[in-house]
């Protein structure tokens, strides 16, 4: 998305994320710049191409998938009153079942159509579930058992797995299995569990590592510390009895402690070797190393887990987190914006962090405003993600939160 003009009431968008390989025509590239200097901005938004496995980058490796960005100061939209997965289900998802980037050219990754099986699911949308998942199956659904990160014009373009988007639908399938009584759905997504841990994890000393995906060869493997998942780690662990997500369980715990150790907040991508050593990365594509909105989600995961040990985790980074309001889209690893523009999924991660560290009127109140900025600049990721935030911090007595909320009705 480019940098946009004055809207009534608001500061103009800057910057934007942009599609692995689109081609940006010689006109529009001069209406953006003349676009930038009528309005004095400088371009800031998120800016990395969604990573190509051709470039050099891991799939995934979008800095992320978040297409957009809002810029900081101005007067915001109230919150729309809509329950935010039902709006993620209405804009993003086609009556296919295909979940469309339609910010980013309109194009389909994995990790897409996990979060809407995820959010059809809590939302009890059962058809939606069937559809989305006969699409994947149809579309993305490899030999490996795992999914191809990304489909464009028709087909495949990118055929390497993003480990966070299988782990996710397995999850989903599950739950959506239960849910509808469909033994076939289960059985899905008990085999896509399988596939995770057969294709992307490797053994280290403190457990299994779950690597970003089948395809980073030898040690020491590249991660994404936030495709971590407690949450669906241990309910698959529940339903399959399989112990070695108690192990996927630690080496998880133990890699982001080992992060937290180097660094106030953890970055978007880091390597482990098998002796457990951590050290930071830069994105596989290049460029720098950033609390970015990859490693954003680390929080929101970690305080919708029900252990106690990753909630804790995710309130030590509270301080850090709820410095500045609205957050900014970058951070460096100590917590200072290296950006001036904000994004949803920014202030989910910081009321995550708010939430799991005892103050759930600050939580709330960071969760209202990525809800004014998704407004304000509609993307598939920060919808995404505001739904996502609410079904993990603020709903409870489903199987993606068993546990109490961190956030009340009466907090709002």
């Amino acid at each position: 998305m480019s940098p946009s003009p004055d809207r009534p009431g608001r500061t103009p968008v800057v910057g934007a994320g942009i599609a692995a390989g689109a081609l940006v025509a010689a006109a529009v590239v001069a209406l953006l710049v003349m676009t930038i200097v009528a309005l004095g901005l400088l371009p800031g938004g998120p800016g990395a191409p969604d990573g190509p496995a051709a470039a050099g980058a891991a799939p995934g490796s979008r800095s992320p998938s978040q297409g957009g960005s809002t810029a900081r100061g101005g007067s915001l939209p109230p919150a729309p009153d809509v329950d935010p997965a039902e709006a993620f289900l209405a804009d993003y998802v086609n009556p296919d079942g295909r979940v469309v980037r339609r910010d980013q050219g309109g194009d389909t990754v994995s990790e897409g159509q996990a979060y809407g099986l995820l959010l059809a699911t809590a939302a009890g949308e059962e058809l939606t579930v069937r559809q989305i998942w006969s699409w994947t199956q149809d579309n993305l659904l490899g030999d490996s058992g795992m999914m191809a990160w990304r489909w464009a014009d028709g087909e495949v373009v990118d055929p390497n797995p993003a480990t966070d988007a299988d782990l996710d639908a397995a999850w989903a399938l599950v739950v959506a299995g239960e849910q509808f009584d469909d033994p076939a759905l289960v059985a899905d997504g008990t085999a896509l569990a399988e596939a995770v841990l057969t294709e992307s994890t490797r053994t280290t000393d403190d457990g299994l590592a779950l690597l970003a995906g089948p395809w980073v060869g030898g040690s020491p493997w590249l991660v994404n510390p936030s495709y971590s998942s407690p949450s669906a780690a241990a309910l698959l662990r529940d339903r399959t009895g399989d112990a070695r997500w108690d192990q996927v369980l630690a080496g998880d715990r133990a890699l982001l402690a080992r992060l937290l150790e180097q660094a106030p907040l953890p970055p978007d991508w880091a390597q482990v070797d098998p002796a457990g050593a951590v050290a930071i990365m830069p994105p596989p594509g290049g460029g720098e190393v950033t609390f970015g909105l990859d490693a954003a989600r680390v929080p929101v995961r970690l305080a919708g887990s029900c252990d106690p040990a990753d909630q804790a985790m995710a309130a030590s980074l509270s301080d850090t987190l709820g410095a500045r309001s609205p957050a900014p889209g970058l951070r460096d690893l100590g917590g200072t914006a290296t950006v001036e523009w904000s994004h949803p999924l920014a202030e989910v991660s910081a009321a995550a962090a708010a939430a799991a560290a005892g103050d759930p009127r600050a939580a709330a109140g960071r969760l209202d405003l990525a809800a004014r900025l998704q407004a304000a600049e509609p993307t598939y990721y920060g919808a995404a993600w505001l739904a996502l935030g609410e079904l993990l911090l603020a709903e409870t007595g489903t199987p993606f939160r068993p546990c109490a909320p961190l956030i009340e009705e009466e907090d709002r």
